[in-house]
């Protein structure tokens, strides 16, 4: 119910149309409820008493009422689809705009497949519930209402008997709607598991070719397309059996009217056309109640949707702006960590008392064996995570007493994996400074040593790139994500390893675009090959979470540690000890 409440209250805002919508429904009520009586009168009067004189005026007046009827049906499905796009519209842009400020944490646990399904079939199974469930819910409603009054106010004995089926009815309708809840539930369940799996490979198809694993995959995909088959049939088998029960529920209700009705006409107790009136009015009874199963059904799978897109909506980020967060405008560029600890599942501490302080326009380096926690490190100083224990300090202020974008937009990073959109390659450039004029990309483009290759292109700059960049090498994805670093010219820039995959050829063409990039900033270098770490100012070897030397290239060699041993692994062919 709270799900359901909260589902029905995003109709408030846009509850002139709703109410529109019901108003148009009442309409359409009354226009039902006057034809049985046309009908009767037509039976009755016409025919039998030959009043032949009414025939035209009741034919003219049943022609207005279905032209008056087909209107205010249109004003009332418009209205209340009108209100149900909207809020979707809202759904929609709140659910994505919620998912850009999620941490890091949250995707790491959440499968992209499954909020890509919440985001489009749940949402899309909330709009069909809003539109079609809320006015078959009115509707019925009403014309149960109206049809109950006319029926008692006609003849109470035969309204009474008719309505002798409604607790069998209304059993029905209870009992499919507890058992279709878990069934839907396990179809969206289901369905969103399948969407991770299809995502996934898609992602990932050039590793399934390389191992030939497509038997492998198409096995997974056919498990998780088995079991949303049987979900789905499930289902069906809950509207195969309860909608023909309630279907014969209701047809003995027309029984019971023509064995008593029809002898009250023998009898002379009733007329002939008020019998027929009266079965037309039951007809009309039974529709909605009918109806009331599909409504169930909508509402249960909605809740279930809801529950789903509730879930993102309230989560909460683990990094946030803090109260009293100011815009970080002036960036000298020294940044401190304070006996730092991380952990990702509070339980094993990635980084273990991290301690170090860099001037302004320096170069850190950061080498390690896998795993040591050196990408953990970076990715603490744009507050992607925060520290477990301890703090990282900014100009002597806590990062935390920063706005997030304001912190952000003042920190450059080139990843290891560089990702563009399927876009442009000027508007990839310029994703960090979207207002940036076409000189300045070509500028960023210069300094980053691809401005050739891309005019060499058909399209030039206007040239559009494939998903994540496919049909560029991996040098030249990585040279325009540093165009894209030197056109947002940060004070402070961050190098995660971003050599490792290259050619030498390639490497040397990348750092001589670095060095464009790299004049008066702070740099934090994340490097596998020592040779490029030659000229830094300070160099921190971690192991295992923690920094266990610390100095300059010269200095860690001399002192014959972990990195004089990784340096002697690379260069002079030396196996690593034993130990």
């Amino acid at each position: 119910m709270a799900v359901l409440k909260r589902l029905l209250k995003m109709l408030f805002p846009y509850w002139i149309w709703v109410v529109g919508s019901f108003a148009a429904a009442l309409l359409v009520m009354a226009f039902n409820l006057a034809i049985p009586q046309l009908i009767r009168i037509v039976i009755d009067q016409v025919i039998m008493d030959e009043q032949f004189r009414l025939l035209s005026l009741i034919a003219f007046g049943i022609v207005i009422i279905t032209i008056l009827k087909a209107i205010f049906t249109f004003l009332q499905r418009y209205l209340i689809e009108f209100a149900a796009q909207k809020i979707i519209y809202d759904l929609r842009n709140k659910l994505y705009k919620h998912l850009q400020h999620l941490s890091f944490s949250y995707y790491s646990k959440m499968p992209t497949g499954q909020l890509m399904s919440r985001v489009t079939s749940d949402v899309e199974t909330l709009r069909r519930f809003l539109d079609f469930g809320i006015i078959h819910f009115l509707q019925g409603i009403i014309t149960v209402t109206g049809i109950l009054t006319v029926m008692f106010y006609m003849n109470t004995q035969l309204a009474l008997v008719s309505l002798a089926i409604l607790p069998f009815l209304s059993f029905s309708i209870y009992q499919f709607g507890k058992k279709v809840k878990p069934a839907f539930t396990d179809i969206q369940r289901q369905l969103a598991a399948l969407t991770s799996v299809l995502q996934e490979n898609i992602s990932g198809i050039r590793l399934v070719q390389a191992y030939t694993q497509e038997k492998t995959e198409k096995k997974k995909f056919l498990t998780q397309s088995k079991n949303l088959f049987d979900s789905n049939i499930f289902a069906v088998k809950l509207w195969s059996f309860y909608l023909p029960y309630m279907n014969f529920v209701s047809g003995l209700g027309t029984v019971l009217i023509f064995w008593f009705g029809g002898r009250a006409v023998i009898l002379g107790q009733l007329q002939l056309g008020e019998l027929v009136a009266f079965n037309s009015y039951l007809l009309l009874l039974i529709m909605p109640l009918r109806m009331l199963g599909w409504v169930v059904s909508l509402m249960q799978r909605s809740v279930s949707a809801g529950e789903r897109i509730f879930e993102i909506l309230d989560s909460e980020s683990e990094v946030k702006n803090y109260p009293g967060a100011k815009d970080l405008k002036e960036v000298e560029g020294r940044v401190r960590f304070n006996n730092v600890n991380f952990s990702y599942d509070g339980k094993k501490d990635v980084l273990k008392s991290v301690s170090f302080e860099t001037e302004p326009d320096q170069l850190t380096a950061i080498v390690g064996p896998t795993g040591s926690g050196k990408s953990t490190l970076v990715e603490l100083i744009p507050r992607f995570y925060d520290p477990t224990q301890g703090s990282i300090l900014l100009d002597g202020m806590d990062l935390k007493s920063y706005t997030l974008e304001s912190l952000r937009q003042n920190i450059g990073m080139v990843f290891q994996e560089t990702f563009l959109f399927s876009d442009s390659l000027a508007e990839n450039i310029a994703y960090g400074r979207p207002g940036a004029s076409m000189e300045e990309v070509e500028e960023a483009a210069k300094g980053a040593q691809i401005h050739d290759f891309i005019v060499s292109l058909p399209n030039g700059y206007h040239t559009i790139i494939g998903e994540r960049g496919l049909g560029l090498s991996g040098g030249q994805k990585q040279r325009i994500a540093i165009a894209r670093a030197l056109l947002v010219d940060p004070k402070i820039l961050i190098l995660d390893d971003f050599t490792a995959n290259v050619d030498t050829k390639t490497e040397f063409l990348i750092r001589r675009a670095l060095k464009n990039l790299m004049k008066d900033k702070t740099i934090f270098l994340i490097a596998q090959r020592l040779s490029s770490l030659k000229n830094a100012d300070q160099i921190l070897v971690m192991d295992n979470g923690e920094i266990v030397e610390r100095g300059t290239h010269k200095e860690l060699l001399l002192a014959r540690g972990l990195y004089a041993e990784i340096y002697k692994m690379q260069y002079c062919g030396i196996e690593p000890s034993a130990s």
